[in-house]
């Protein structure tokens, strides 16, 4: 049986792998155009992570565990296509794996015009408590754009939460505008980028 001392230890050793991957295989170094239009020394591309063999896992469990963390109960993970559709799958693994029922979920740019005409698709969100995600926030437009989307679904969203803070005001953003708390599990700080 394991108990809550070893679950916390597992938590904490899967945090530094995840960080060494993030720093090794998602920190580029150089001018590059955000999709705010901003201009930065560097991106962080969190795709080289999400659909990593080795990192998926431990982003399904370090953000499971933030979410625990902060008290959120929540249903469904998920947020908008592309970008959190690699971890609200790793967050459903991740679940599962811990004996929990959590269901991912998509959440397209608008509502589709044809078949089922859904905006958010995968198992209903309706009357649910859902855990919206995404890999890394600028402006924080697309996590409200898919809180948009969950709630006209009848979900109900409560949190939003990232990979990793960029701190470029999406927290504050999200939290005023959704009204729902912002986690994070790493700050460009941890990464070096401060």
């Amino acid at each position: 049986m394991t108990s809550p001392s070893d679950t916390a230890v597992d938590t904490a050793a899967a945090r530094a792998r995840l960080l060494e991957l993030i720093k090794e295989l998602a920190v580029v170094r150089g001018k590059v155009i955000l999709s705010s239009g901003a201009e930065a020394d560097y991106y962080i591309d969190l795709r080289r992570i999400t659909l990593h063999h080795e990192a998926s896992r431990l982003v399904g469990r370090v953000m499971l565990a933030l979410a625990d963390d902060a008290g959120i109960d929540f249903e469904c993970a998920g947020g908008l296509t592309m970008g959190a559709d690699p971890v609200g799958t790793a967050v459903m693994h991740a679940a599962v794996d811990a004996g929990r029922t959590v269901d991912a979920f998509v959440v397209r740019k608008a509502q589709k015009s044809y078949g089922m005409g859904r905006q958010v698709e995968g198992p209903s969100v309706e009357g649910r408590n859902v855990l919206v995600l995404e890999d890394t926030s600028t402006t924080g437009g697309s996590a409200l754009t898919a809180v948009e989307g969950v709630r006209k679904a009848g979900g109900n969203v409560v949190a939003v939460a990232v990979i990793v803070d960029r701190d470029t005001g999406a927290k504050e953003k999200i939290e005023a505008e959704a009204g729902v708390p912002y986690l994070f599990a790493f700050g460009k700080d941890e990464l070096g980028l401060s």
